[in-house]
């Protein structure tokens, strides 16, 4: 329900309890598609913390005028227990949210990554099966930003971020590593399948359409690299040292590949 809507909406704008509302205009601001309800009467309070409205606590029942004074004082005394608690839990499950997760680009963070990982490989060696890392690297970013400065570069690391989330399995991750380096960690997946997942992540990158500037289009693209556990390292630094070297090893073949292009259009 938003603020000021129905008996909840309108205790958490005014502060004030309702005793004996009538459930129907919370079941109304709620926008409930059954309108037949037994409920008749509500008691409604709102929920303070240090001065602060962070919600309401509300008590339904089906007989009419249930309510009175006595009850509103009952809840009024649970209210200020329970405001202080869900205060905290909120508080703590933000930090813990925080802490997993990349300011900029909305992704899961490297701290993340371990954690997951480490469950992945665990899982891996207990079903025997496989576990690919996919490292990638944005290609010129530094020149993107000494181009067009760091708030566009920014930009064209959230762009990024967001192609490669959606390019991969909805049960995978894709965390932002470091700078202009992305990790996605690909559960039960062999050697070929994620050789295809480099190629569609490096498609999906040449396919934005990033605009630095109004009216001017610039092409992004990506180098990545895999490696697959077990056969690649047995470990989370094994794995991304392999994944680091193939990862350069595409960035070298792509570039002399754009440099003999060019060469061969020239002469």
């Amino acid at each position: 329900m938003a603020d000021g809507q129905g008996l909840n909406g309108w205790v958490t704008r005014h502060r004030r309890s309702i005793v004996d509302g009538r459930p129907r205009a919370d079941l109304d601001a709620a926008g409930a598609t059954d309108r037949h309800t037994t409920l008749e009467s509500a008691l409604v309070c709102p929920l303070i913390f240090e001065g602060h409205c962070i919600g309401s606590i509300a008590g339904y029942h089906v007989q009419r005028a249930m309510y009175d004074d006595n009850h509103r004082r009952l809840l009024d005394r649970i209210a200020e227990q329970a405001a202080a608690v869900i205060r905290h839990s909120l508080v703590f499950e933000q930090t813990q949210e925080d802490s997993l997760t990349d300011t900029l680009t909305g992704l899961p963070n490297t701290r993340f990554m371990v954690l997951h990982l480490k469950r992945e490989l665990s899982r891996a060696s207990r079903l025997q099966s496989e576990v690919s890392l996919l490292m990638m690297d944005l290609d010129e970013f530094k020149d993107i930003n000494d181009t067009y400065g760091h708030q566009v570069g920014d930009r064209a690391l959230r762009e990024v971020g967001g192609a490669l989330q959606a390019a991969i399995r909805p049960y995978d991750i894709c965390v932002r590593y470091a700078g202009d380096e992305f990790i996605a960690v690909l559960s039960g997946c062999g050697r070929a399948e994620a050789e295809r997942k480099r190629a569609d992540v490096q498609r999906a990158i040449a396919a934005l359409h990033f605009e630095p500037r109004p009216g001017e289009m610039r092409t992004l693209a990506m180098s990545a690299g895999t490696a697959v556990y077990p056969h690649d390292g047995d470990s989370y630094e094994a794995l991304l040292v392999s994944a680091d070297g193939r990862m350069y090893e595409n960035k070298t073949r792509r570039k002399q590949s754009a440099e003999e292009s060019g060469a061969a259009q020239q002469s």
